[in-house]
């Protein structure tokens, strides 16, 4: 086993090759995409000596595991996890120089939700639109991983600085998202701003990379009905007729007729990619964030 590939042994609940999304194609329906944690992405493939956009594989709660066919080096961040190669331990959130033919074994998230797991050279993937996202709502994309599959593997970049070890940071107790008001805040009652600055909410289980779904205080509406669709952007915390908050992440739809209360700026959204379910959530209103 020489080529530069890896083969897919063990594919998890939810893995995904992700790069940064793709950009400026929501006048035709496709939203961003890419990794939810995008921090968490870009300094995996600093570890192991990639440019930031690299695409990797973002892994959902149980992780997953390969093996590569070419000695190659890899690392592990976003949620904290055990890494394995054939299984002996080895550094989370460090780069690991792993045999060919070894497996590695990305396990349980211990906090968080999301890992992610990046090989020097990228996972090279055909392109679609200019990035190698899976995007779940579109379809777009790679399929999520599924045991056996054979992704390829580029060669290392030169000249792309590396490190050995680097601050991450950590996953909250609690999550706090700033939400700028509008764009249709007039259409929910006086006091929903209050109730949604100041209700107890927590992640639901329903949440996914389209978007944060939440369980609390439901918004009430001042005007009732649908609006004609109208765009929708990444953070957009929109209400549907239940009244509970939903934050669109990566793979949201680029239109949607329920009414948006605010948007949450995207710096906010990497620890959105974070909270499991039950996590307690507090949004903080502000006029200039």
């Amino acid at each position: 086993m020489t080529d530069r590939a890896l083969s897919v042994v063990r594919a998890g609940a939810l893995t995904c090759v992700e790069d940064e999304g793709r950009f400026g194609h929501a006048h035709l329906g496709v939203p961003r995409s890419g990794a939810l944690d995008l921090p968490a992405s870009r300094l995996a493939n600093r570890l192991v000596g990639n440019a930031p956009g690299a695409a990797v594989l973002e892994t959902t709660v149980n992780g997953c595991a390969v093996r590569p066919r070419c000695a190659v080096t890899v690392a592990v961040t976003g949620a904290p996890c055990p890494v394995t190669v054939e299984g002996r331990a080895v550094a989370w959130g460090a780069p690991v120089r792993v045999p060919s033919g070894a497996v590695v074994e990305v396990g349980a998230a211990t906090r968080g939700v999301r890992s992610y797991l990046a090989f020097a050279g990228g996972i090279t993937v055909e392109p679609v639109l200019a990035s190698r996202s899976t995007d779940l709502l579109s379809g777009l994309g790679p399929p999520p991983l599924r045991d056996g599959a054979v992704l390829p593997l580029g060669r290392p970049e030169r000249g792309c600085p590396h490190v050995d070890v680097a601050p991450a940071p950590g996953v909250a107790d609690e999550l706090v998202l700033r939400v700028r008001p509008g764009p249709r805040a007039d259409w929910f009652t006086a006091d929903a701003p209050r109730v949604l600055a100041t209700g107890r909410y927590r992640v639901s289980s329903a949440s996914n990379r389209i978007g944060l779904r939440t369980e609390g205080p439901a918004l009430r509406r001042a005007v009732e009905g649908e609006l004609p669709s109208e765009g929708m952007v990444l953070g957009a915390v929109q209400v549907p007729p239940d009244g509970l908050p939903v934050v669109f992440l990566a793979d949201h739809p680029t239109t949607g007729g329920y009414p948006v209360i605010g948007v949450v700026p995207e710096p906010d959204l990497a620890a959105a990619a974070q909270a499991g379910p039950g996590t307690p959530l507090r949004f903080v209103l502000g006029r200039r964030l």
